[in-house]
């Protein structure tokens, strides 16, 4: 598996310190983020997924704590919009050009509006999809909002 993916690539350019963990991914898993923290051996609040979603219509990439979901209602006012909704997995391939299971808040073919769990920034360090399935980087919450340009917002129910 290589470590270097356009999500590594764009956290070196910014000047991110991070580092790569590489675990075997199941694609069977019932929940992906808790599958990939138990490989990691890591709490799933520090193991963060990304959920790619639409408010009014529009895309938006969402950030929090694998054994949390999101709320659809914070969602939606946290970008300012009346609804939202999960997007469908074709759509958020197309528009991230990562895979269900590797995709990533770095390095989107298309760049779209961010947000990041509040309760996540209280860590000292978080792991995030490194953009491919078994890949995660392991970096401080505060700079991954700062790469991504995220709001912080509280979006779990």
């Amino acid at each position: 598996m290589s470590k270097a993916t356009r999500g590594t690539e764009v956290l070196e350019k910014a000047g991110v310190s991070f580092t790569t963990v590489t675990y075997d991914y199941d694609p069977n898993a019932e929940r992906i983020g808790l599958q990939a923290a138990e490989a990691i051996g890591e709490e799933p609040c520090r193991v963060l997924k990304t959920l790619m979603a639409e408010v009014d219509g529009k895309a938006v990439c969402v950030v929090i704590p694998s054994d949390r979901e999101v709320s659809m209602k914070k969602l939606a006012a946290a970008f300012g919009g009346k609804s939202a909704a999960m997007m469908k997995p074709a759509d958020a391939e197309r528009i991230t050009g990562y895979r269900v299971g590797g995709i990533s808040p770095f390095g989107q073919r298309k760049l779209v509006p961010t947000a990041i769990e509040a309760t996540a920034l209280e860590e000292v360090y978080v792991f995030i999809n490194g953009g491919q399935r078994g890949l995660q980087v392991r970096l401080a919450p505060k700079d991954a909002q700062s790469a991504l340009k995220a709001i912080v917002a509280a979006l779990v129910a």
